[in-house]
């Protein structure tokens, strides 16, 4: 992933992180990066697991990633857990996130600095969060937002050598209820005080406007959950809704458009090129 995340501040534009429930997620999100010639990341989240056990999910997203026509990183979003970090690790995985936000800030420090060690004896990149983006990633809870402190996300790059720094500047997880407003200045603040790629979480519902000027002020991951979730689910609801006799694999073909449709779009405005 620090690769991808490298070459994206070179050219100015943002790598998609798009979430995988199951096997049409994962080849709709790799149909749509082969189809637009761009590198992206597939990821999961420790929340996720009781859904998609890691077991069944890891190995799929890995070789899938290893067999695409684009370089495809494979990401533990979230993770919350140093066993779960390592067992990503041990399918192969290429990034790992401790997600150590809810902790006070000290205990964060030393918490993600563990997982940095751990992932760094694989030469696995290392994401982490400083913050509070709001709701949850699995929709159980509604996390009051809370800026990243420029200062403190200085000295906790510093401290814990984290490659990528998720920030919070009023994004937020699922759906929102109203259009976000993202504070641009305290996203240009925290740029100019930390030299690793920042990142966006809570994407899903953010203007085209917001996502090109989020990137154009240092943003070089943007993670899509919900509208991913959301496209699958309502292609499948069009497909049932169909009068022909269903089976599995139109229904199949349906969910993998659904998410193929969404991650094209995304990937055009991450790229930051043509208008919107």
């Amino acid at each position: 992933m620090k690769e991808l995340l490298l070459q994206a501040e070179k050219e100015n534009r943002a790598v998609g992180a798009f979430s995988v429930g199951n096997m049409e997620m994962v080849i709709g999100a790799l149909k749509a990066a082969e189809e637009m010639n761009t590198p992206v990341i597939i990821q999961i989240a420790e929340v996720r697991l009781r859904h998609s056990p890691l077991a069944c999910m890891a190995p799929m997203m890995v070789q899938a990633a290893r067999e695409a026509k684009v370089p495809v990183a494979v990401h533990l979003d979230h993770g919350l857990s140093m066993e779960v970090l390592c067992k990503a690790i041990g399918f192969g995985f290429s990034s790992v996130m401790f997600d150590g936000s809810s902790l006070p800030f000290e205990e964060n420090i030393s918490e993600t600095k563990k997982a940095v060690h751990v992932a760094s004896k694989y030469k696995v990149t290392t994401e982490a969060e400083l913050g509070v983006v709001g709701g949850s990633e699995d929709g159980s809870a509604n996390h009051k937002i809370k800026y990243t402190d420029p200062e403190q996300a200085k000295r906790f790059v510093l401290e814990t050598g984290v490659d990528a720094l998720a920030v919070a500047i009023g994004n937020a997880h699922g759906h929102y209820a109203t259009e976000p407003k993202l504070n641009f200045e305290v996203l240009e603040t925290i740029r100019n005080c930390v030299d690793v790629p920042l990142v966006l979480h809570g994407g899903s519902g953010i203007s085209a406007q917001d996502f090109r000027k989020c990137i154009d002020h240092g943003v070089r991951k943007i993670n899509i959950a919900t509208a991913s979730f959301t496209a699958l689910t309502k292609s499948a609801e069009n497909y049932l809704k169909t009068e022909e006799p269903h089976n599995y694999f139109a229904l199949n073909e349906a969910m993998i458009d659904g998410v193929l449709q969404n991650v094209k779009n995304c990937i055009y405005i991450f790229n930051n090129k043509g208008e919107i």
